[in-house]
């Protein structure tokens, strides 16, 4: 699992380094530097003072002792100023740094919290933005399993317009099953009183919005490309399609978010299905349209439903053309709904 947002206690972590987010001293008394200083007791304090002041963006290594981890990498963050000092530099140093310094030292997990984005004031979503950005980037070229924690879902935030593109999303396509039944014996009750043609068409439009998949604004599928590839399996199609964009396979499970070993299992093992989120994921790689990602599930056993949150914030992102499946991952998180990939 490359990258993976979860909610826990960065002190809990069973890795092999956790990300200390701290100030210049390297000793703090609050959010995750003072529980993990609290956790590892004087010793740190007395190891951490033994270093010249660090600098924001900058990164040291001290072991840990009581720990899950094995090692703890300090660093600064910026004080968030308005932005105008680059703030957005340094914060993407200290993710760099840190995911650098893992890597020579051979480690092959690591856990970040959302730097600066407490006491020093980072505005929170643009923290998160930078967060996942930078380390999705770093993960296209690096083998790291890479947890970015998160304490609190209050200290998760979306950058407004995308969170109320989402909201309106999800209002105008999402129907659960209590609303299914429920819009259902409406129409029906519609119908029985209502006889003048706009009543029949106001209820024709009820009706679409309560089918199982109601998702067609992308361009259709030609005839002969369904015809052509009817026995394609699900490993036949993908391969073909990687193929035809003219990729390898690790660009292809690098921006799935899928690790090499999934991966290897779907191009070795013809009779192997993953997951669905996997299959999304993978979909979502190839930057295929609607109608192919359908026939790719399809392919796999799946579907994609408008009564699934899932499946209607992934269909968002494949109809608005957004395919930064790190991006797609904050929203799910955001919603409780599974991960891609990871």
């Amino acid at each position: 699992m490359p990258f993976e947002i979860v909610r826990n206690d960065i002190t809990k972590m069973h890795v092999d380094a956790i990300v200390n987010p701290t100030n210049g001293n390297m000793f703090g008394t609050a959010g995750a530097d003072g529980a993990i200083h609290k956790m590892e007791g004087s010793w740190l304090r007395e190891e951490t003072s033994k270093f010249e002041r660090l600098m924001p963006g900058h990164v040291r290594l001290t072991p840990a002792r009581n720990l899950p981890s094995k090692y703890i990498i300090h660093t600064v963050g910026p004080k968030w100023n308005g932005g105008g000092d680059g703030e957005e530099d340094i914060l993407r140093c200290c993710y760099i740094n840190a995911l650098n310094l893992a890597i020579e030292m051979g480690f092959k997990s690591i856990a970040i919290p959302l730097i600066a984005s407490g006491t020093f004031g980072y505005p929170k979503d643009r923290a998160l933005a930078t967060a996942t950005a930078t380390i999705g980037e770093f993960l296209l070229s690096h083998e790291l399993d890479v947890y970015l924690v998160v304490y609190d879902r209050k200290a998760f935030v979306l950058s407004d317009t995308l969170f109320k593109n989402i909201e309106a999303y999800i209002d105008d396509h999402y129907v659960d099953t209590h609303d299914l039944r429920r819009n259902v014996r409406e129409i029906d009750s519609e119908l029985h009183y209502e006889s003048t043609l706009t009543s029949k068409h106001s209820m024709s439009k009820h009706l679409m919005n309560a089918e199982t998949v109601a998702f067609d604004k992308q361009k259709q599928r030609k005839l002969e490309d369904i015809v052509n590839y009817l026995g394609e399996s699900f490993s036949q199609m993908l391969f073909r399609l990687i193929d035809q964009k003219n990729l390898n396979d690790p660009e292809v499970y690098k921006r799935a978010n899928v690790s090499k070993q999934t991966f290897s299992k779907i191009r070795n093992l013809p009779d192997y299905t993953p997951k669905k989120s996997t299959v999304v994921a993978l979909a979502i790689s190839l930057k295929l349209n609607l109608d192919e990602t359908k026939d790719l599930l399809q392919k796999a056993g799946y579907a994609l439903s408008n009564n699934s949150k899932f499946d209607v914030i992934i269909t968002y992102f494949i109809e608005s053309g957004m395919y930064d499946i790190f991006e797609i991952n904050e929203v799910l998180f955001k919603y409780e709904a599974e991960l891609l990939g990871a």
